[in-house]
C-alpha cells in the first residue's frame, strides 16, 4: 500500500478538528528530547500544553505523528515514525507523518547536530507504549478480562478467547482512560522488534517522485511576486548609492527597494532588492542596477593576511584546553620528534536547492514559507526586522533540498520579510548559485601546528597540538559570552589514543568572513589533522597504521573531554569500527600497482565511524576507487537510512577534500559557481561499502559522522601509494609533485 503524502502542513487547530471528523481520536502529546518527560491526553477542545510531538490514533485505525523535526533528505520523516509503529504495534502502511506548526511554546523545532533519532528514541517509545497500553486496557475492560490476558498486534488488540478489536474501534474508550506514567509504562522487548532495524519504504519518496511534495522553491501563494537581492561583494560592506532607473526599465520589474542590514541575533547583509513578475525578470533587473558600494572595514582581508595571522598566533602559546602529563619535557626527552603544520580553508555549503524564502507581511503579522532547520529563530528575527513580536509570525516549514547547517540561519528568511513589507505583497526571494556561494556562512578556516615525540620503543610519548581558527563562537556570540574554543576543538581535544602527555592550545583569529556550522562542524577539520598526524607517527615508527591504533586503543577506556561535554567516547567501540573497516577492506592484502590504502577513525555526535580509502594518483590527480566504511551508531532504526547517510557524508567530505575551497581577496569571496567551487562528479564517485555494527546501545546520530574520517583516510592512502604527505586541503596536484 502506498502511504499518503506525509509532507502536508497541518495546523494545531486543523489537527484536532480532523479528529472530530471521524469521531473522537486518541491524542497523546509528549516531549522529544532529554528533558523530563511530560504527557497528557486531549479530547475535543485544544488546550495549552508544553509538548513538542503528538501521536494521534484515528477512528479508521490510521496513526499520525505530528513532528517538529525538519526533513532535508536525511530521512527523519521515516525513522521516527518507524519507532512509533514499532512500539505501538501497528502496521507500517497505517502510519503517516505531518509537519508540526511552528510554535516554540509547544514544539522544539531544532533539527541539527545529528540529534533527531538520538534524542527522540526513548520518549517516542514511551509515548507510543502509553497509547498502546490505553488501547489494550480499553479492550480488556470491554471483554471483562485482565489487561495481561490481552496483547496488541498489527493495529489490533487480541483477547484470551479469540476476541479481536481494531485500534479504531477502541479509540473512544481509550481516550477516556487515565494516561500511564511515561517513566514506568512497559516497553516492548527489543528482541520482538519487527519494524525497527528493517529497511522500510521512506514516506517522503513517493510525493517527491510524483511532484506533490513541496520544497521552498515550489511555494506559490496568490499575488506572489519574485525577488533577488544585490548584496555587497565585500563581507560587511553596504550600499553607498544606487540608481534603479535601468533596472525598472526591464520588462516585468515592479519595484526596486533597499533593505537594511540586520545584525541583532543574526547577520543579514542588506542590499538592493529587485522585485518582479518572475525570478528571471528580477535577475535581469538586478544585472541592470547601478550600485556604488561602501566596502567597509574588511576590504583588505585576504587569504594571505589570514595566513600571516595564523602563523603569528601559532608562534606563541594559546589558551590551554587540555594538559595531561608534561608534553614539553616528554618532547625534549623523546628519541625522535616529529613536527607538522596542517591547513584547512573556508568551505561553502552549496546545498542542492538554492536558498529561498517566501513571506507575506500584512498589517497584523507575517506568514512565511521556509525551507529551514529551525523555524523558531526566523520567527524571532523576521519579527524584529519588521516590527512584530514572534507570536505574530507564522512559519510553514517546507521540505529542503539539503541543509548541512546552512538552513539553520535566518538571513534568507529576513530578506523575504523585509522585501514583502516594503512592497506590500507576498514575495519569494531566490538566491542564485552565485549568491549562495559568495554570501554563505562558511566552515571556519584553520591552521594547526603539531609536535610529537616517540620513545625508544617507537611508541608516542607526547602530543602537542596548537590550533588557530576563525571561531564560530567569536563571530556570533555577545562579547560577554564568547568562548572561542567551544566551537572549534571537538574531535581534537578528546584525543582517544593512550599517549602519556597530551597538550592542546587554541587561539582565535579575527576575520570579517561570516562563519557558522558546516556538516560535522569542527570534526571535519580536526579529524583530518589528528588522523593524518597519527599516520605520520606510524610511518616514523615503522609501524602499520592500523597496528599503531590497535596499540593506542588496546586498553578499554572511557574518554570524557572537555569535562562539560555530555558525550563519552569508548575506545573499545572506536577500535571495533577500525577493525571492521579494515577487515572489509582486506587490510594488508595486495593491491593493484599504483594503489594505496589509508585508514582513519573518528568519534562525533556520539557515533563511531572508521573508513578505509583505496586510491591511486596519476599526474597529481587523485582517484578514490573504493571506500569501506564501518559505523557504530547504537541500535539501528533504518539500515538503509544509515547507509545512505554514510554514503552522503563520504561524498560530501570528498568534495571538500579533493576540490572545495573558498578563498578571500579584497574582503570578498573569489569563487562564484561550480566551475571554481567544484563538487565531486558522478564519474569521480567511488564505490562505497558500508558495514553497520550490531548493537543494543541507544541510537546515536548518523547525519554527520560519516564525513570526518574520509579526508584523512584519503590523505593516508595517498602516502601509502606515493610517499607524499598531504597536510592541507583541498588536495592540490602541486602538493603531490
Amino acid at each position: 500500500m502506498r502511504p499518503p503524502n506525509p509532507m502536508s502542513h497541518v495546523s494545531r487547530r486543523s489537527f484536532l478538528e480532523a479528529g472530530g471528523a471521524t469521531g473522537v481520536a486518541l491524542v497523546i502529546a509528549f516531549r522529544l528530547g532529554p528533558e523530563e518527560l511530560l504527557a497528557q491526553t486531549e479530547r475535543e477542545k485544544p488546550v495549552p500544553n508544553p509538548f513538542d510531538a503528538w501521536i494521534r490514533v484515528a477512528r479508521d485505525g490510521g496513526v499520525t505523528l505530528i513532528l517538529a523535526k525538519s526533513e532535508m533528505g536525511q530521512g527523519v520523516y521515516t525513522s521516527l515514525p518507524m519507532i512509533l509503529a514499532e512500539e505501538l504495534d501497528v502496521e507500517w502502511s497505517r502510519v503517516r507523518v505531518e509537519q508540526a506548526p511552528t510554535d516554540p511554546r509547544v514544539y522544539d523545532h531544532a533539527t541539527g547536530g545529528s540529534s533527531s533519532v538520538r534524542t527522540s528514541f526513548t520518549p517516542l517509545r514511551q509515548a507510543a507504549a502509553a497509547a498502546r497500553t490505553m488501547l489494550v486496557d480499553a479492550a480488556a475492560e470491554r471483554w471483562k478480562v485482565a489487561p495481561a490476558q490481552c496483547r496488541a498486534e498489527k493495529g489490533l488488540v487480541l483477547g484470551p478467547a479469540g476476541e479481536e478489536a481494531s485500534y479504531g474501534d477502541l479509540v473512544e474508550a481509550a481516550a477516556k482512560r487515565p494516561l500511564p506514567d511515561f517513566k514506568t509504562v512497559p516497553l516492548k522487548d527489543p528482541k520482538r522488534f519487527v519494524v525497527v532495524g528493517t529497511e522500510v519504504p521512506r514516506l517522503d519518496i513517493p510525493p517527491k517522485v510524483d511532484g506533490s511534495a513541496r520544497f521552498g522553491l515550489d511555494v506559490r501563494v496568490p499575488g506572489m511576486l519574485h525577488a533577488v537581492v544585490a548584496r555587497c561583494p565585500t563581507f560587511g560592506g553596504k550600499v553607498k548609492t544606487f540608481d534603479a532607473a535601468k533596472a525598472k526599465a526591464v520588462r516585468g520589474v515592479k519595484q526596486v527597494v533597499e533593505i537594511p542590514a540586520v545584525k541583532e541575533g543574526a547577520f543579514t547583509a542588506g542590499g538592493i532588492a529587485v522585485v518582479a513578475e518572475s525570478t528571471w525578470a528580477a535577475i535581469k533587473g538586478r544585472d541592470a542596477l547601478t550600485i556604488e558600494w561602501d566596502h567597509g572595514a574588511n576590504a583588505a582581508e585576504s587569504n594571505e593576511t589570514l595566513r600571516r595571522q595564523f602563523e603569528e598566533l601559532l608562534g606563541r602559546e594559546g589558551k590551554v584546553v587540555r594538559n595531561d602529563g608534561d608534553a614539553a619535557a616528554a618532547i625534549a626527552a623523546g628519541t625522535r620528534t616529529l613536527e607538522a603544520v596542517y591547513e584547512l580553508p573556508f568551505v561553502a555549503h552549496a546545498t542542492m536547492e538554492p536558498m529561498n524564502a517566501t513571506a507575506h507581511v500584512r498589517g497584523k503579522g507575517i506568514e512565511a514559507w521556509l525551507p529551514c532547520q529551525g523555524p523558531q529563530w526566523p520567527k524571532e528575527v523576521m519579527g524584529a526586522a519588521t516590527g512584530f513580536t514572534p507570536d505574530k509570525v507564522e512559519v510553514h516549514t517546507t521540505l529542503m533540498g539539503g541543509g548541512f547547517g546552512r538552513r539553520y540561519h535566518t538571513d534568507f528568511a529576513v530578506e523575504a520579510a523585509q522585501v514583502s513589507k516594503a512592497v506590500g505583497a507576498p514575495v519569494q526571494v531566490v538566491w542564485t548559485r552565485e549568491d549562495d556561494i559568495q554570501h554563505d556562512f562558511y566552515r571556519p578556516a584553520s591552521r594547526h601546528h603539531l609536535v610529537a615525540a616517540l620513545d625508544a620503543k617507537g611508541q608516542p610519548a607526547a602530543w602537542r597540538h596548537r590550533m588557530a581558527s576563525t571561531s564560530i563562537s567569536s563571530f556570533w556570540d555577545p562579547p560577554d559570552r564568547v568562548k572561542p574554543e567551544e566551537s572549534e576543538i571537538g574531535g581534537a581535544v578528546n584525543l582517544p589514543y593512550a599517549i602519556p602527555s597530551v597538550r592542546m592550545e587554541y587561539s582565535p583569529a579575527k576575520t570579517g568572513v561570516p562563519v557558522m556550522w558546516w556538516r560535522s562542524v569542527e570534526h571535519s577539520g580536526n579529524a583530518f589533522v589528528v588522523e593524518s598526524f597519527l599516520d605520520e607517527l606510524a610511518a616514523a615508527a615503522d609501524v602499520d597504521p592500523l597496528e599503531l591504533r590497535r596499540r593506542l586503543l588496546a586498553e578499554p577506556r572511557m574518554v570524557q573531554l572537555p569535562p562539560a561535554s555530555e558525550s563519552v567516547l569508548s575506545t573499545a567501540r572506536l577500535l571495533g569500527v577500525l577493525e571492521l573497516a579494515a577487515r572489509k577492506a582486506g587490510w594488508g592484502s595486495p593491491l593493484p600497482p599504483g594503489r594505496g590504502r589509508g585508514i582513519a577513525g573518528h568519534f562525533s555526535f556520539d557515533t563511531y565511524v572508521a573508513e578505509v580509502a583505496e586510491v591511486s594518483v596519476e599526474r597529481g590527480r587523485v582517484r578514490v576507487h573504493k571506500v569501506f566504511c564501518a559505523v557504530d551508531c547504537g541500535r539501528v532504526i533504518n539500515p538503509d537510512g544509515v547507509k545512505a547517510q554514510m554514503e552522503g557524508g563520504i561524498v560530501y567530505g570528498l568534495s571538500a577534500a579533493l576540490k572545495g575551497a573558498i578563498t578571500v581577496k579584497d574582503g570578498r569571496c573569489e569563487q562564484s559557481n561550480f566551475h571554481d567551487f567544484e563538487l565531486l562528479r558522478i564519474d569521480e564517485t567511488p564505490e562505497v561499502e558500508v558495514a553497520i555494527v550490531e548493537s543494543e546501545a541507544a541510537p546515536t546520530g548518523t547525519g554527520e559522522p560519516g564525513l570526518p574520517p574520509i579526508a584523512p583516510a584519503v590523505a593516508n592512502a595517498i602516502f601509502a601509494a606515493t610517499g607524499k604527505r598531504v597536510r592541507r586541503l583541498p588536495i592540490r596536484p602541486a602538493d603531490l609533485a
